[in-house]
């Protein structure tokens, strides 16, 4: 039984409902990361880094390889920038109450 396209939407968008996600997948733009690196850019404990990893495996998101005892991740499909740069220009548009923010969202977008 096929899910709704909606639905299937909907779980997408659960999926990057999580900081740790969208930090990930905006490091994994520029290129294929190790998970050391990654560990090494998000203030976070590899396991929590190793469960959001794998949710965003099974999303169908990133995709990982192994080269010997380094484990690589990398983006599944360009489209995941152009949904993460979306997200920029609909945040910016919309928190133009909060300066900080919006400031933020400049300097990543000029990256």
């Amino acid at each position: 039984m096929s899910v709704p396209l909606y639905q299937a939407k909907a779980e997408l968008f659960r999926t990057l409902g999580h900081p740790v996600r969208i930090r990930v997948l905006e490091l994994l733009r520029d290129g294929p990361q190790p998970v050391r690196d990654l560990l090494t850019a998000i203030d976070v404990e590899p396991s929590s880094l190793s469960q959001q990893l794998a949710v965003l495996r099974r999303a169908g998101l990133v995709r990982s390889a192994r080269e010997g005892s380094l484990v690589r991740y990398e983006l599944s499909t360009p489209d995941v920038v152009d949904l993460l740069a979306a997200g920029r220009r609909i945040l910016g548009a919309v928190l133009t109450d909060r300066d900080d923010l919006l400031a933020e969202l400049r300097t990543q977008a000029e990256q």
